[in-house]
């Protein structure tokens, strides 16, 4: 269930005017920004933005850039975006740094549907002129580089239908691959990346009643290794998506200073999804509420876009 509190009766050549206003003279007024579009859904800021462009002949995105900074900036920025578009940008980005986050693509792929999926690959082309698959095995190696491309280029079946006996094959196939400590066998990235995620996730129940273990502990090995963490990461947003962002958020808000980028992504492309079930599976683990901590720890306008966005008004 989203959390966004959109308002109902809306025009976007008024939001397009107010907003220009609000950035004009010698200050932005952040407040009325604010008042504008964390009340917006995404049909209804897609409308915006091209009542701005129509207007003013001018990109919403680019008078934002110009106007804003810092953390309010980028978070405004995403939001305002397609979230086709907004995903795009955010693999873009971590492609570009000189050690990506495997864990932002992994989370976008496979917490995304199949068309939600191809409607991102379609935006990435259109926006840096490549398609996903080859920028990603450009700047990637390995066994890294055979797991990310595979769970980019899945277009997985989304219905509820699944085969137990192919859920029994495949479990115990992993669970011997697993035994040999084999992680890069190319069995198990198939069956990640091309099985339905309700097909994958009757595998690993019957995995753990078979063999009486999680397939995540089997995964976990020492020394930490970058393509075991990935693997695990792909499992966790298959099997309970909410439950990977509440910990992801819990991550975050222990270390605000270098994951900050990280809290205003789960919640801007949460925010009309599924993030009152993220908030309270981290009010259920943490003890505390995502709203008064995400009020104790940030600040300004900031504070105030985020807080909107989760619901606050």
């Amino acid at each position: 269930m989203e959390t966004l509190l959109a308002a109902k009766d809306s025009s976007p050549i008024e939001d397009a005017e107010t907003i220009k206003n609000a950035c004009q003279g010698f200050g932005t007024d952040e407040t009325t920004l604010i008042s504008v579009l964390a009340h917006r859904n995404e049909a209804q800021r897609k409308l915006v933005r091209l009542a701005y462009e129509e207007i003013y002949h001018q990109d919403l995105i680019q008078q934002l850039k110009s106007e804003l900074s810092g953390n309010f900036e980028r978070a405004i920025c995403y939001w305002t975006m397609d979230s086709a578009e907004r995903d795009a940008a955010l693999i873009n980005e971590e492609l570009k740094k000189a050690t990506p986050d495997y864990k932002v693509i992994i989370e976008i792929a496979c917490t995304r549907t199949s068309e939600e999926l191809l409607a991102v690959k379609r935006s990435y082309q259109l926006l840096y002129k490549h398609c996903l698959e080859e920028d990603v095995t450009s700047q990637t190696i390995g066994d890294i580089r055979k797991l990310l491309v595979a769970v980019i280029s899945t277009y997985r079946y989304e219905g509820d239908e699944f085969d137990e006996n192919v859920a029994n094959s495949e479990a115990n196939m992993l669970h011997q691959l697993i035994e040999k400590k084999a992680f890069n066998d190319d069995e198990i990235i198939r069956i990640f990346s091309t099985r339905s995620k309700k097909q994958l996730c009757v595998t690993f129940n019957t995995l753990k009643n078979i063999h009486g273990t999680t397939i995540i502990k089997g995964l976990s090995a020492t020394p930490i290794d970058e393509y075991l963490g990935a693997l695990r990461t792909t499992i966790r947003c298959i099997k309970n998506p909410q439950r990977y962002f509440a910990k992801v958020l819990g991550n975050a808000l222990d270390d605000l200073a270098t994951e900050d980028d990280v809290l205003s992504r789960v919640i801007i492309t949460r925010a009309e999804k599924d993030l009152k079930e993220v908030k309270d599976l981290y009010a259920r683990r943490y003890n505390v509420t995502l709203d008064e901590l995400v009020a104790r720890k940030t600040w300004g306008n900031y504070k105030t876009f985020i807080l909107e966005l989760l619901g606050n008004n």
